[in-house]
């Protein structure tokens, strides 16, 4: 009589799944690479214990991925519960411009004990001499891809804007944009924070309100004919009440802006600045601009818009270098810290954007002038950008707010925003510090006059460039003025934090209720 033994099963091997859908390559849905990671376990005996999951996030660089820095922070750390992470392909472990970036951040994994499986590449991940090539190959196609794409969306843009069709951006005061179709037909206007939903439709720049027009060549007047400074300018829009298309008050910049930009005489200008590839941005030199001349009908003529230019130029070029250094130096005389804004504002000094030209960038200036500010250098620039930045964060807020349904007043001098006539919220930008330790930090100051119901505060990533989080701070949990965030914070902090508005968005939406009879 013959005895069959059975073989005992084999315990499955732990692993963490990590799957990421980039905004640029959205047939890489985390759904479809779930469904293969669970096959590619199934095959080779493993138990996902834990997802990592970045949706919408690019590829290109760490930052913003909170998912993939956590994984690596737990393989660091020694707190991750699975020898092995499964992943879709090698472009979704990342499309790092540097493919040793992405070799650095697996062999982190691989030094830790972890081993990571390419579950749909033709190669096994094994270490060896044929599958270190492929994947050198692989990542460097990653980045190649990424490049190209960048390359192609460039040119299309480009060609748009030859056609004479709007890039983003605002449409600035005095201006609207318009939605058009295939056929050149006018569909709406768009108002601030909308965006076109067919990909057939174009947007265009049209005149805006008659009283907004009259305003724009009032100011060419009053700057050319008048022989007024932008400050004097500046100072009688907002003795009349008038304000600014973003609903704030004029100043020095704000009126040179408008003075400066060939939108109103009609040009569709592109390329002035480039920020590629999250690469460092800068300013191109005029020319390598994209342009389509007379594109959209003029707000004011052409004699009055050069003859301005030639204005701001030829005072320009009355300040010598050393002139220049030393109106830094008497401005420096009289206020303890400088910024861009103060810079501005201030009379018989050139603007900040004529030291940035004059220079390369305010920083050069600030060295060149013998000022030392209390931080290093860098936080200037940053404050600037996040300044920039600012309008079209609190205009998206508007935007989600309105299309929840929600009706919303914008204060001109707080930004406060009233929602539904029943609270209020203001936002607030955190630019990210970094510790000689390498932690990760983040300031707010909380502003205790205001005090708004709900605090918007935006977390920014490492480099500063780009929105890492939210966290919805009601003014009840909000005791001290000031509060520092960390990486983790905590559950009596992190409960507020959201990687989106959506939540937000729907606090503000009304409900029907039925009434008994």
């Amino acid at each position: 009589m013959s005895q069959t033994s059975e073989e005992p099963e084999t315990k499955p091997v732990q692993a963490a799944q990590y799957v990421r859908m980039s905004t640029e390559h959205q047939q890489y849905s985390t759904a479809n690479q779930d469904d293969v990671i669970q096959e590619y376990a199934k095959q080779r005996n493993f138990e996902i214990v834990k997802t990592y999951a970045d949706e919408g996030k690019s590829g290109l660089n760490v930052a913003g991925r909170r998912s993939l820095q956590a994984l690596i922070a737990d393989v660091q750390n020694g707190i991750a519960d699975y020898e092995a992470i499964l992943v879709y392909d090698v472009s979704r472990w990342g499309r790092f411009q540097d493919a040793d970036e992405s070799a650095y951040y697996e062999y982190l994994c691989k030094r830790a004990g972890i081993s990571v499986h390419y579950c749909a590449e033709q190669f096994e991940n094994d270490g060896g001499p044929t599958s270190t090539i492929i994947k050198s190959v692989k990542r460097a196609m990653a980045g190649e891809y990424s490049r190209e794409l960048s390359t192609k969306v460039f040119q299309g843009q480009c060609r748009l804007i030859e056609l004479g069709y709007r890039q983003g951006g605002p449409a600035g005061f005095g201006l609207r944009r318009m939605l058009i179709d295939q056929s050149g037909e006018a569909k709406a206007q768009l108002a601030r924070g909308e965006c076109k939903s067919l990909q057939t439709d174009r947007v265009i720049l049209v005149k805006g309100p008659e009283q907004e027009i009259e305003t724009v060549n009032r100011v060419y007047q009053m700057f050319v004919v008048e022989g007024q400074r932008e400050r004097q300018i500046a100072d009688q829009l907002n003795s009349e009440g008038i304000a600014t298309d973003l609903g704030r008050s004029w100043n020095r910049g704000t009126v040179r802006q408008l003075l400066t930009n060939e939108k109103y005489i009609g040009n569709n200008v592109y390329n002035r600045t480039s920020f590629k590839l999250k690469q460092r941005r800068v300013s191109n030199e005029p020319n390598i601009w994209v342009r389509k001349d007379a594109a959209f009908e003029a707000v004011i003529s052409q004699e009055l818009f050069y003859t301005a230019q030639g204005i701001i130029r030829e005072r320009s070029k009355c300040y010598s270098d050393e002139e220049m250094i030393t109106c830094l130096r008497l401005l420096m005389d009289q206020n303890p810290t400088l910024s861009a804004g103060l810079i501005d504002a201030a009379e018989n000094t050139p603007t900040s954007s004529t030291y940035r030209t004059r220079f390369g960038s305010l920083i050069r200036a600030y060295r060149l002038a013998g000022y030392q500010p209390d931080r290093d250098y860098e936080y200037i620039e940053i404050n600037q950008k996040l300044r920039e930045m600012y309008p079209d964060l609190i205009g998206d807020v508007v935007s989600r707010l309105g299309a929840a349904g929600a009706s919303v007043t914008q204060d001109v001098d707080t930004d406060l925003l009233l929602i539904n006539g029943e609270y209020s919220a203001s936002m607030m930008l955190s630019r990210c510090r970094q510790t000689e330790a390498g932690s990760l930090r983040w300031m707010i100051n909380v502003e205790q006059k205001i005090a708004p119901d709900i605090t918007i505060l935006v977390r920014m990533d490492a480099a500063n460039e780009h929105v890492v989080d939210y966290y919805l701070l009601p003014i009840m949990d909000i005791q001290a003025p000031r509060l520092l965030l960390c990486e983790s914070n905590g559950v009596y902090l992190d409960t507020y934090q959201f990687d989106n508005l959506d939540y937000f968005a729907a606090l503000s939406e009304r409900k029907k209720f039925e009434v008994a009879a």
